[in-house]
């Protein structure tokens, strides 16, 4: 699966943690940071969001300090839904019934081990084609657009 990453300086050291991990299973596209410099997060967030939207990545993952200013940032852009999740429940449930194409984490909420289960759940997960799920995100889009 192609996959695009990104970070703010404070969810940096866990996104550089996962980098290895990530690449021996995916094709990873790194939008930064690169160092524990100041960065603002929407700034990488349009990056990642940019290559689902144009069909080069698959889904994406945001890593800032809480993941929760990731996420608005990705739910900001059209077209693309963003979780925080924190749990192996959510990575994959937001997957399975609401189409989530971006994880959000936080390093400074998770640490290495958990985040590797997230993004395992998250990326091995599917949408699942009942009706309801379809019908839900139908009416998401809709909200969008509006």
């Amino acid at each position: 699966m192609k996959i695009a990453i990104g970070s703010d300086h404070c969810g940096y050291e866990l996104k550089m943690k996962l980098l290895p991990y990530l690449e021996e299973k995916h094709e990873v596209i790194d939008h930064g940071c690169y160092s524990t410099d100041s960065v603002d997060f929407p700034d990488i967030a349009v990056k990642v969001c940019d290559d689902i939207l144009s069909g080069r990545a698959e889904r994406g993952i945001m890593f800032c300090s809480t993941g929760i200013g990731a996420a608005i940032a990705c739910n900001k852009i059209a077209g693309i839904r963003a979780g925080v999740c924190h749990d192996i429940y959510s990575a994959h449930q937001c997957v399975e019934h609401d189409n989530v194409q971006v994880l959000a984490i936080g390093g400074d909420i998770v640490g290495y081990y958990v985040a590797k289960q997230l993004v395992d759940a998250f990326l091995g997960a599917e949408f699942l084609p009942d009706e309801e799920f379809r019908r839900r995100v139908r009416k998401l889009e809709l909200m969008e657009a509006k």
